[in-house]
């Protein structure tokens, strides 16, 4: 049977290879550029030259800040077990909703449906079904203002 290698022994080998591709990049300087210090010896640091002809006199422009929120439209939960589809909704906003339940079939020959409008006054609580003669392919709720 074979001993496994510790971790200890995967990461130092991991280490060392990642070091040879890493070696040999950091040699390389692109023209006009200063070479690096040797470790150990004294770095010299020089102060950093500002041009004042780049900084602006005034801060830039700020966007306008992005329009509110629209607070309209129940909250649904939408259902689909075999062929009948349904909504569950919840108006928490100021204003009337009015609903529709949209039914696509999966077969091409069965008829998708569209529900009649239902109003939903605020905190207004109602369910909304639909069918197909067999399986529901999707199922959703459109929001319309009265």
């Amino acid at each position: 049977m074979r001993a496994r290698r510790s971790r200890a022994v995967s990461l130092l080998i991991t280490s060392v290879v990642l070091t040879g591709f890493l070696v040999p990049g950091a040699d390389a300087r692109q023209e006009g550029e200063q070479a690096l210090p040797e470790p150990g010896a004294a770095a010299v640091v020089e102060p950093a030259a500002v041009d004042l002809d780049e900084i602006p006199a005034e801060p830039p422009v700020r966007p306008p800040p992005p329009a509110p929120r629209e607070l309209f439209g129940a909250d649904c939960d939408t259902v689909i077990e075999g062929s009948l589809a349904t909504a569950t909704c919840q108006n928490g906003y100021p204003e009337t909703d009015l609903l529709r339940l949209h039914v696509e079939c999966d077969r091409w020959w069965d008829v998708d449906t569209d529900s009649a409008a239902v109003s939903l006054s605020p905190a207004g609580r109602t369910e909304l079904t639909g069918r197909c003669w067999k399986e529901v392919r999707s199922a959703w709720v459109t929001h319309q203002r009265p």
